[in-house]
Parts: C-alpha cells; sequence; structure tokens
C-alpha cells in the first residue's frame, strides 16, 4: 500500500480536525489545537501503520491537544471580566457560528465531546469510546442526552 502525501492527509481530513476542535474548544482555540495536531501528526506520520484508520487517529490526536489546551488554560491567570465594548460591534468573523457554540458551551464536557467525534468527526461509537474511556453505550447515551439538550434550546437566545 503507497503511503499519501502528508499534504494529502492534512487537505483530505483537515476541515474535520477543525470541526471537532471547535466543537470540543470552541471557535478561541480552535485553530491553535488543530495546528498542533498537524504538528504532531507530521511528525509522528512516518511510522503510522499504512493500515491504520487516519481520521480516528487524528482526532485521538486532536482530543490530546485539547486536554493539553484545556490545562494550560487551567493555568492562566483570570483577565478582568468587564471589558470595554468592540466599536461596531465587531463580526466574529466567517464560518464563526456564535450560537451554535454558545449551545454546545450549555452541554457538560463529556456529551459536548461525543457529538463532536462521532457527528463530526464520523467516528463510530465504538471508537468515541476508546478516546473517551468509557463504553460504546455510555458514550451513545451521552451523544443522545447532548442532541436532545441541544434540540430544545433556541438558538436565537443564546447569542
Amino acid at each position: 500500500m503507497e503511503v499519501k502525501p502528508f499534504e494529502a492527509i492534512v487537505r483530505e481530513h483537515g476541515a474535520v480536525v477543525l470541526r471537532v476542535c471547535r466543537a470540543v474548544l470552541g471557535p478561541d482555540d480552535a485553530e491553535d489545537a488543530w495546528s498542533e495536531t498537524f504538528l504532531s501528526a507530521l511528525r509522528a506520520y512516518p511510522s503510522l501503520d499504512p493500515a491504520a484508520n487516519v481520521q480516528a487517529w487524528l482526532v485521538t490526536i486532536a482530543k490530546r491537544k485539547a486536554i493539553d489546551s484545556r490545562r494550560a488554560a487551567a493555568r492562566r491567570p483570570v483577565t478582568v471580566p468587564d471589558l470595554p465594548e468592540a466599536a461596531g460591534g465587531a463580526d466574529p468573523g466567517p464560518g464563526e457560528h456564535d450560537g451554535l457554540w454558545a449551545a454546545l458551551r450549555t452541554l457538560p464536557q463529556r456529551q459536548r465531546e461525543a457529538l463532536a467525534y462521532h457527528h463530526l468527526a464520523g467516528l463510530p461509537f465504538a471508537d468515541v469510546a476508546l478516546l473517551l474511556e468509557s463504553t460504546e453505550a455510555a458514550c451513545r447515551r451521552s451523544a443522545a442526552d447532548g442532541m436532545k439538550k441541544l434540540r430544545s434550546l433556541d438558538v436565537e437566545d443564546l447569542r
């Protein structure tokens, strides 16, 4: 089996990994985690088994980078909560879905991760269970509970 150039791997799986990072970490930290995911993957890619599920491998790396990011955020000093309003109602930028992120932020971490890994990355629940160090049934339940809560929310109220 011929090994794909790493550039092709980034093109093929980059969007999925970014969606997972956004869902797990939010729009502010997602791009850094995405970059760190692919830097780590680039170092390990030459020794990857050619028969490996590349997308699952990348999502596993992204999960670990998300954990690192959360740990680093917990060590950062707390900033002043009352910041001045942005001039002119700054646009969050293309591709940023503030309402969706606000809705995802209302979910417990386990539900948010189960939804991201299964629905955004397309991983089967068996793989999600391995990532979350849980059972397949528990991951299905977490994803179902999270989806139920998301469906009950009015996204416009979260903005």
